[in-house]
């Protein structure tokens, strides 16, 4: 990674602002699932170790950026903080104002606050310079560890790193870097897989993909697309008539690179009974809903010699047992390979977990949304918005 990290800057006694991701499900007030605090442990420890002390920011949900929340309040993630460093964190009661400059000028090293949610002002998502500017007055360096939200040009995701030097954090040096190992000088054989609902989310990805890796396994309900452009009738199957050209044209130019299903498991909407079928046997009423036992056999022997794979979006509708045995097989297989795997975000992170081997792939991505717009190409403002080395 050619951008400077928390290690390449002096912070002994700086007060450093760091962008966090800490938009982690809540319920009734409490933290369910601390994991994104969890990743961002070790940067927050280093900054504390080197005698600094640390404003931290983030966002959480979607409120209407009119002022405080309640259900919006990062409170609950600022006491879990607290809990995991075995320190008091202190919480401001807003992102901005005369009382959180105050706050942030009146730390001791070793001392940590946390502002409020910074999209309960409408300034965040505009990324105003106004608004940026007031965020970077409350620290020195500013560091980024919200790789998930990376691929926003926010105020302070982007905007308040222009004022003061800008380095990553440990969490998005770690993403930046597997990521990269899928877009530039890819270890061969490469297999990339590709799996949720829609082509259209990700024409990008496989255009960039597929110049790039061996083989494209394509999976899920972007798959019925593929074989309804080959001629297949996939019966009440969810295909984008929209992308079914753009498929064709795809596999006209990648014949040889694209693998998809040859069977697959439906349902219907009448009962809960599934049957396996080949892709070319849909009957009418029917959806797929799964990769078959066939397509996981077909699809092992590519990934069985694979060096370096990247997977985004499952196999089918992994949230229903009956249609995520697909899915899990796929996971399994490599977290019992040999291969690099890196696994993109959102569902498939959910899906690994789901399958039980998430500790067994090399790196499991933070950010869905961010990752998949690593592999289309694309230049993440939060990334690029850093220190270059």
């Amino acid at each position: 990674m050619n951008k400077k990290t928390v290690k390449d800057i002096d912070l002994k006694g700086k007060r450093v602002l760091m962008r966090v991701d800490f938009n982690v499900p809540m319920d009734k007030g409490c933290v369910k699932d601390d994991k994104r605090i969890r990743a961002a442990l070790p940067t927050i420890q280093y900054i504390l170790d080197q005698n600094a002390s640390l404003v931290v920011m983030s966002h959480l949900g979607r409120p209407k950026g009119a002022g405080f929340e309640i259900e919006f309040s990062l409170r609950p993630a600022a006491e879990t903080l607290g809990n995991l460093l075995n320190k008091p964190v202190k919480m401001a009661p807003d992102c901005i104002g005369p009382e959180v400059e105050k706050m942030a000028k009146d730390l001791k090293p070793g001392e940590v606050l946390m502002l409020e949610n910074v999209r309960f002002h409408k300034q965040e998502e505009k990324n105003d310079p106004d608004f940026a500017k007031k965020l970077a007055s409350l620290g020195e360096v500013y560091v980024n560890d919200a790789f998930g939200s990376a691929h926003r040009a926010h105020a302070s995701t982007e905007g308040a790193a222009k004022y003061m030097p800008a380095v990553s954090g440990f969490l998005m040096e770690q993403e930046l870097e597997y990521l990269s190992r899928a877009t530039m000088n890819p270890q061969h054989p490469y297999i990339a897989i590709l799996g949720g609902a829609k082509i259209s989310d990700k024409i990008a990805v496989i255009e960039n993909l597929l110049g790039k890796c061996d083989k494209l396994i394509i999976g899920g309900g972007m798959a019925n697309t593929f074989l309804a452009a080959k001629g297949c009738s996939m019966a009440e199957s969810l295909v984008e008539t929209g992308s079914i050209n753009t498929a064709k044209a795809l596999i006209s130019k990648f014949n040889d690179k694209i693998l998809l299903p040859v069977d697959g498991v439906i349902g219907n909407k009448t009962d809960t009974q599934t049957q396996i079928v080949s892709v070319e046997n849909i009957p009418a009423g029917w959806s797929m809903l799964d990769i078959g036992p066939k397509t996981v056999e077909r699809f092992s022997e590519a990934l069985k010699r694979a060096k370096l794979v990247v997977w985004n979006g499952p196999m089918g509708m992994f949230e229903d047992t009956r249609f995520a045995e697909g899915t899990f097989a796929i996971a399994k297989l490599l977290a019992n390979s040999g291969a690099v795997t890196i696994i993109g975000g959102g569902d498939s992170a959910s899906a690994v977990k789901k399958a039980g081997v998430a500790k067994q792939m090399t790196h499991v991505s933070t950010g869905g949304g961010a990752s998949l717009e690593f592999l289309e190409g694309k230049v993440l403002p939060g990334v690029a918005a850093l220190n270059d080395k």
